[in-house]
């Protein structure tokens, strides 16, 4: 989030007690978005008045999504999964006010992994906490280590695209009537 202020937005985070969506039947940009609906009404029928941002990001690897890891194996599993791969990283972002949403996003990031050894994994997760991130990894934190290349927002596949966010705020506000 600190993107975001760096962007120049001043905001509160509010962590919505919400029941995501699991259903593999929608695409990516589908499920991200659905979630990012759910966390960002909830918050904005505590907030009156207040623009909500919500936000959803998920790893996709041949189609199938991979979320937070539940233990350390799995998370050593999701990454030897991504080494020397491609995948995606799919942010899903919705705006609300009232109860109601006034616009939905999505950014889809392609990354490319190095061939990582087991070492280079145990080393990668003895450096941060692998469990709170999709995918079990945070690119933001010793990128070096695992990324090859990318195609896209780096922001995003930190867990907001910023760019896109930033631009969808200033719409959103030079749109809103002045009190």
């Amino acid at each position: 989030m600190d993107l975001l202020r760096e962007a120049g937005f001043d905001f509160e985070i509010v962590v919505p007690q919400v029941e995501e969506a699991h259903d593999a039947a929608l695409t990516p940009e589908q499920l991200t978005v659905e979630n990012a609906r759910r966390k960002a009404l909830v918050v904005s029928l505590f907030k009156p008045g207040a623009l909500v941002i919500g936000a959803d990001t998920l790893v996709y690897v041949d189609g199938e999504p991979l979320g937070k890891p539940a233990d350390l194996q799995e998370a050593l599993a999701m990454v030897r999964r991504l080494s020397g791969r491609a995948h995606e990283v799919c942010t899903g972002v919705a705006f609300a006010r009232d109860g109601r949403i006034e616009r939905e996003l999505h950014v889809i990031t392609h990354v490319i992994f190095k061939t990582l050894s087991e070492a280079l994994i145990l080393d990668y997760h003895s450096k941060l906490n692998p469990l709170d991130k999709a995918g079990a990894y945070g690119i933001q934190e010793h990128t070096e280590m695992l990324l090859e290349r990318m195609e896209g927002s780096f922001t995003n596949v930190v867990g907001l695209p910023v760019d896109e966010v930033a631009a969808a705020l200033r719409e959103l506000s030079a749109a809103d009537p002045a009190p």
